[in-house]
């Protein structure tokens, strides 16, 4: 890596380790396991070999060494360059990857809700009374009305809630909708008032549950409407394929 990054002397290269060592450090990172002294074998002169010390560098001691290198050199900047690429690509892959969970998150509610409205009907709640008893599970939850709690997060009366709330509430609803489901059946609930303590008891239960993990639903910020999350993945993922069969085309043509 010395002389990948362009540095001719030895002595020198040690000073930018021992400054990517002290940000290790800083960084609250254990140098010896980005760090690692470790010993190798060269050949000498006659067919002898030597062993000298030499260190193992993990990516992230080699993103360091990068970062505390000289700029000037136009190695270190290429270096500098390609981390901070690299990184950037980590970024958005990772945000994918939530936004992906919850897209998913949002359409298990949408399916848990669906069978518990099926429950619901079978022990005598129309989509009226349904629609009432989950308006009182949000209020357990968030402690708020649905129309309250809408007008906080800034969303249309037109949309549905669940649709603005991060994967954590929408969690947390999920939760709640399936004990309601179980215990419905299982106790053999029917009627208005049995079902809706059953729901709000739940929602109770799991508003507790985040509180004491120091997670207070109706305070979280509103996430964005995840309709359009949902299409922005879609269009990735057109955009994706696109891109491979564009350049299955051009390796073809050049095979041809």
């Amino acid at each position: 890596m010395q002389a990948l990054l362009g540095y001719s002397k030895w002595e020198n290269f040690e000073k930018v380790i021992q400054k990517a060592k002290d940000a290790c450090e800083n960084a609250g990172e254990v140098i010896m396991y980005h760090f690692p002294d470790v010993r190798k074998t060269i050949a000498m002169p006659k067919g002898a070999e030597k062993e000298i010390e030499d260190i193992a560098l993990t990516r992230y001691a080699c993103y360091l060494i990068a970062q505390n290198g000289d700029p000037r050199k136009e190695e270190i900047a290429f270096a500098q360059t390609y981390f901070a690429v690299q990184t950037r690509r980590a970024e958005i892959i990772e945000q994918r990857l939530l936004e992906h969970e919850r897209v998913k998150a949002r359409e298990k509610l949408g399916h848990t809700e669906k069978q518990l409205s099926g429950i619901l009907y079978e022990h005598g709640i129309d989509d009226k009374g349904f629609a009432i008893i989950r308006s009182k599970g949000d209020e357990a939850l968030f402690h708020l009305s649905t129309q309250v709690f809408k007008r906080k997060m800034g969303i249309p009366d037109s949309r549905a809630l669940a649709d603005f709330l991060p994967t954590v509430s929408i969690a947390a609803k999920n939760l709640a909708a399936e004990m309601t489901g179980l215990n419905v059946q299982v106790k053999d609930l029917t009627g208005h008032k049995p079902i809706e303590k059953e729901h709000v008891d739940n929602n109770t239960a799991v508003r507790k549950m985040l509180l004491e993990r120091g997670i207070k639903p109706e305070n979280l910020p509103p996430a964005e409407d995840v309709k359009k999350v949902q299409r922005k993945l879609v269009g990735d993922e057109k955009k994706v394929l696109k891109d491979i069969k564009r350049t299955k085309g051009k390796d073809e043509g050049r095979m041809l």
